[in-house]
């Protein structure tokens, strides 16, 4: 197993310059990591330092609140893969969710994903808002949705990923999708605990130091 292959490497602070993302990516390339997360304005450049890599490009969606409109989320989505995009990290409607307007949940989802097409789609449900029943709804209607992962955690809500949440997601979704942990995953012996867990991906801005201190 190797633990670089599961790290998205990740920047997604609104005071992220262009030499961090050139960082970013360099470091990426050189501790072979899945992949880097940026936001939007940064696909581009992301994908200009990642000419000939085999490291993916990741882009956040409706980052970090979820609550913009469907159509700006699909357009955000088509801009993205347009870029460059390799995969995209979209952020679940909370407030539908919490409503229980699980058919507009369920539209936003598929509509993104088709838009998407074979690209990978990650719907981040901010389970720090949720509810356990809620958490396992989210899950259904990503499913149904036909996105590729559930994703806990946008790193700027008040909590990140979880062991619990994460023995909840896998106990629900099974093999059907996959599951990113995000959000507050600093060091080597968390993220192994994560993979062990059942998880696929792991988002951190702390990728070179879990890898670098045993």
């Amino acid at each position: 197993m190797r633990l670089e292959s599961y790290i998205d490497h990740t920047i997604l602070k609104p005071t992220a310059t262009e030499e961090d993302i050139i960082n970013l990516c360099s470091e990426a390339k050189a501790h072979r990591f899945h992949g880097v997360c940026v936001n939007g304005c940064h696909i581009s450049l992301a994908k200009k330092e990642l000419l000939d890599s085999p490291v993916k490009l990741v882009a956040v969606i409706g980052f970090p609140l979820g609550t913009m409109s469907t159509a700006t989320k699909i357009l955000e989505a088509l801009d993205s893969i347009k870029n460059g995009a390799d995969e995209v990290d979209m952020v679940l409607n909370i407030g539908w969710m919490k409503s229980q307007q699980y058919g507009l949940v369920l539209e936003e989802i598929t509509k993104i994903k088709e838009a998407c097409g074979p690209v990978v789609l990650k719907v981040i449900i901010e389970t720090c808002y949720l509810t356990t029943n809620e958490k396992l709804k989210a899950c259904e209607l990503i499913i149904k949705g036909k996105a590729d992962y559930v994703k806990t955690s946008t790193g700027f809500g008040t909590e990140g990923a979880t062991f619990t949440d994460v023995i909840l997601l896998k106990e629900k979704v099974g093999n059907k999708i996959k599951i990113k942990a995000s959000g507050g995953i600093k060091d080597r012996e968390t993220a192994l605990k994560y993979i062990k867990l059942g998880v696929s991906r792991i988002g951190t801005s702390s990728g070179v130091t879990i890898l670098n201190v045993p």
